[in-house]
């Protein structure tokens, strides 16, 4: 092996290191896992090795199927042999040399393995295996020296460890902003950027689900957003066929998760859209005055409760139950919210004590949404719940009220729903 390779020098800290790029084969070909390179025992070694999970191929169809494909620089350690530097002399218009720019000459004896980027480099092996026509393309790399002396070893380890302990996933936010591939995220932005629908702040850019007091402007948060949208997703994966990493196919509610990996048909992005812009149209239509500019939620969230609508602990639930009453039944998401009777759209109504409201300390209680789920489905659609379903509604509610018959929690529940004075 002889590669000559234009590149940058620069140096951080301690470290030298060498800017520059790869194509796909020479990835392939002289990169290699770690072996020995950090640890001398086959234990420690073993365990590097074994955290190489199967995301790499997940890597390998992004690299496959995405014509925007791009990767962040590859960190390689380079040991062994005689790695040579040689300066390229340029000169600015001042006259001044600079002597960073160069070619690295790399050698048979060289070996290199990824500091950063072990699952990058396996991805690019396997897309390459599996469509060979790839090879030439390219992928930016940074490349460190490394030796493998004790006080080597513990360098590059600690460059490792760093770069691995600090690395932080995409989080949900960035996700909702940036994604052209998941369809929620596309369907979400443009309902924000396109449509009035949300003017005067009636989404709140949160990092949690939860909307602090002093908030009187928002509906929901982008996060709460999002994943009502990503429910109401299931009404057009339910009855595709979606396939996975090789070509395995998924199922049930996982076909969302792996759809949303790759963007759609225009048709198909316009038409969710649509889907999400009826179901929020929906819900600001039953609540009118929020429809008029700079108009404060007030009675739709305050010290006494408010409507489920702009709580996200029942907004969310409310978007599942819409679409199991939709999948089955074809009702409108306005005909769904007018099978609820008004009353028991607050959480101040009786209904709600302990599960959503605490009436007494005059805050929401946390944990109950899949309770909130089931309840809402037994007043619009019970018909659809499993007997399983219904039982887990009876047996919270006996703690939740101390009470231990189930006919009497059944009686009792009914009776509210009803509207009876007296219960």
């Amino acid at each position: 092996m002889v590669l000559k390779i234009p590149a940058i020098r620069s140096k951080m800290g301690i470290w030298f290191y060498y800017v520059s790029s790869l194509s796909f084969e020479n990835v392939a070909k002289y990169v290699s896992p770690i072996d020995d390179e950090l640890h001398h025992s086959e234990l420690l070694s073993g365990m590097i090795q074994r955290s190489i999970t199967s995301n790499y191929k997940s890597i390998a169809n992004y690299l496959e199927t995405q014509d925007e494909r791009f990767f962040n620089s590859l960190i390689l350690a380079v040991y062994n042999g005689q790695p040579k530097w040689n300066e390229i002399r340029i000169q600015d218009e001042k006259g001044e040399d600079n002597y960073n720019l160069g070619i690295i000459t790399l050698t048979d004896d060289v070996k290199i393995f990824p500091v950063d980027g072990q699952h990058r480099v396996a991805g690019i092996k396997k897309a390459i295996e599996d469509k060979p026509e790839m090879k030439s393309e390219r992928v930016p790399v940074i490349f460190i020296g490394h030796s493998t002396d004790e006080i080597g070893m513990q360098r590059t380890r600690r460059m490792f460890s760093t770069l691995n302990r600090y690395a932080k996933p995409v989080s949900l936010r960035d996700i909702i902003a940036l994604d052209e591939d998941d369809v929620v995220a596309i369907a979400s932005r443009y309902l924000i950027d396109n449509t009035g629908l949300f003017a005067d702040n009636r989404i709140l850019d949160s990092k949690n689900k939860s909307i602090p007091e002093t908030n009187d402007m928002a509906l929901t948060t982008i996060i709460t957003y999002y994943e009502c949208n990503k429910e109401l997703l299931w009404l057009f994966v339910k009855d595709i066929d979606v396939v996975g990493l090789e070509e395995k196919p998924v199922r049930g509610r996982s076909k969302i998760n792996e759809y949303i990996r790759h963007r759609p048909k225009n048709e198909i992005i316009a038409a969710f859209t649509e889907e999400c812009k009826n179901f929020w149209e929906a819900i600001l239509n039953y609540c009118p005055e929020i429809r008029k500019p700079n108009v404060k939620v007030e009675r739709y969230r305050d010290s006494n409760g408010g409507s489920l609508f702009f709580r996200p602990i029942a907004l969310y639930p409310f978007a599942k139950v819409a679409v199991r009453i939709k999948e089955k039944y074809q009702k409108s998401y306005s005909e769904i919210i007018r099978s609820i009777p008004k009353e028991l759209l607050w959480i101040q109504n009786r209904l709600w004590k302990k599960i959503i409201w605490d009436d007494v300390a005059k805050k929401m209680v946390m944990g109950n949404a899949k309770l909130i789920e089931l309840i809402l489905l037994y007043i619009t659609a019970p018909q659809l719940l499993a007997d399983k379903e219904k039982k887990k509604i009876i047996d919270n509610l006996k703690s939740i009220w101390d009470e231990s018959d189930d006919t009497v929690v059944k009686e009792r529940l009914d009776s509210i729903i009803r509207g009876d004075e007296y219960v």
